[in-house]
């Protein structure tokens, strides 16, 4: 469904290299493996991850020159995709509790950026865990960005566990709002199973009882 672009140098504390200035030519290389790979297994997403503001610099210094790189990142990586029929991916990350320093962390900022680069096949990847943590307004979000939206994950907040664990999040509400705005893409669960990942998927099975579907398709759930 989705792979993550190289990160680059994670002994550098590189955490993606989309908007890292002078590090363009890795990013270019990256990407080339990436979509190696995602050819080999047909995935036909892959998230192109910012990066990090660099340790000592402060954010609204280097903002305007990291923006520009990103966008002339995405606009490569728009076009490499289209030879692929791939999709790209950018997601927000909050920085109040996941990651500091990283470049990209509201829906709001992400879209005015694909909105410069205006390219169909960049997409936004919302994770709700960390839309909730920086701007919360979860419906309003999903109603506004839907068109731009490209792939969701979930998780509970502040946990990071199970959608059912507790938290402040309304999950059979959320569902149930995303079937009604029409949405057809996936939602990946990147959280923290408390336990197994099969026992960690309780919760969906208790969604679909709720709802009057059967659970499971053609294979069985531990299979």
């Amino acid at each position: 469904v989705l792979l993550n672009a190289p990160p680059g140098d994670r002994e550098r504390g590189e955490m993606g290299l989309g908007a890292v200035p002078g590090r363009q030519d890795a990013f270019r290389r990256g990407l080339a493996e990436a979509v190696q790979y995602a050819r080999a297994v047909g995935c036909p997403r892959i998230h192109l991850m910012a990066g990090r503001v660099p340790q000592g610099a402060e954010r609204a210094a280097v903002a305007d020159e990291m923006e520009a790189t990103f966008i002339e990142n995405l606009r490569h990586a728009a076009d490499v995709l289209a030879q692929e029929d791939m999709v790209g991916l950018v997601e927000p990350i909050n920085s109040r509790i996941t990651d500091p320093r990283y470049f990209l962390n509201t829906p709001h900022q992400a879209v005015a950026i694909l909105e410069k680069v205006g390219r169909p096949n960049l997409k936004l990847q919302l994770d709700l865990f960390h839309c909730q943590i920086m701007d919360g307004n979860l419906s309003r979000n999903l109603e506004m960005y839907l068109p731009l939206i490209g792939h969701i994950q979930i998780a509970q907040v502040p946990g990071r566990h199970e959608p059912d664990s507790p938290g402040e999040l309304n999950f059979p509400y959320i569902f149930k709002l995303l079937e009604s705005l029409g949405y057809t893409g996936y939602v990946g669960c990147e959280y923290a199973p408390k336990g197994d990942t099969v026992e960690g998927l309780g919760w969906l099975r208790s969604y679909w009882e709720s709802r009057g579907l059967k659970p499971g398709g053609p294979r069985k759930a531990t299979e």
